[in-house]
């Protein structure tokens, strides 16, 4: 889901690992070779690899073929991308600083008017909520936004399919229990846009667990 063409190496679409060697191409052993048999979970991955590229061909705004600015396009008071907090407050510069921070809020706005069609007529899409949880422990996260805005979850890492069969609806405000190292998508399903693009009514402080022993070696290396 983020911008720019998708890399996919042969076999990424169903679990290819390579045991995390990302320079493979000078083994001639059981790491670079291909296993042809897919197991149920590799078939399942398979599926899921599927429907989200479906699902971004669907979206122009995972597409967009300028760079993300962050700030007010010119012309409107839109920003294409926000970043929060698990706590519902925008990012600020200190916790991009911080080596603490491992969860984060992307919002990319559908209505934005600087993506325009062959035609020159701007591209309209939904908005969007990608949360990612790089810590090994859940997360609660805030939904940002105005009171009485509703998001719709269609997609959790932590669910086996990844995309939900039945999608479940949260208010802004709610907290959302994001796994570790999981993400999740949400789209806006009742609300104005402008008003999701805002901290979230109920936002509150937000406290980051400390490095474990072997994140504080990996830091120094």
């Amino acid at each position: 889901l983020s911008q720019g063409v998708p890399m996919l190496s042969g076999g990424d679409e169903w679990g290819r690992s390579q045991n995390g060697n990302n320079n493979a191409y000078c083994q001639d052993n059981e790491i670079s070779w291909f296993n042809w048999t897919r197991n149920e979970k590799q078939n399942q991955f398979l599926e899921f690899t599927r429907k989200l590229i479906g699902f971004r061909n669907a979206h122009p705004v995972f597409r967009r073929p300028k760079f993300l600015q962050g700030r007010r396009i010119r012309g409107s008071e839109i920003r294409d991308v926000m970043w929060f907090n698990p706590g519902g407050s925008e990012m600020s510069d200190e916790e991009w600083a911080s080596p603490f921070v491992r969860c984060i809020g992307m919002l990319l706005s559908g209505d934005t008017s600087d993506v325009l069609s062959f035609e020159g007529e701007p591209i309209r899409d939904e908005t969007f909520l990608l949360l990612i949880n790089a810590h090994y422990e859940p997360i609660p996260f805030v939904l940002p936004g105005q009171e009485h805005l509703e998001w719709q979850l269609i997609l959790d890492t932590m669910d086996p399919n990844g995309f939900l069969a039945e999608p479940k609806k949260l208010a802004s405000g709610d907290d959302v229990d994001l796994g570790g190292r999981a993400c999740c998508l949400l789209q806006l399903v009742s609300g104005t846009q402008a008003q999701a693009r805002e901290e979230s009514w109920k936002k509150r402080r937000v406290e980051f667990p400390p490095l474990s022993a072997e994140e504080e070696r990996a830091r120094h290396k």
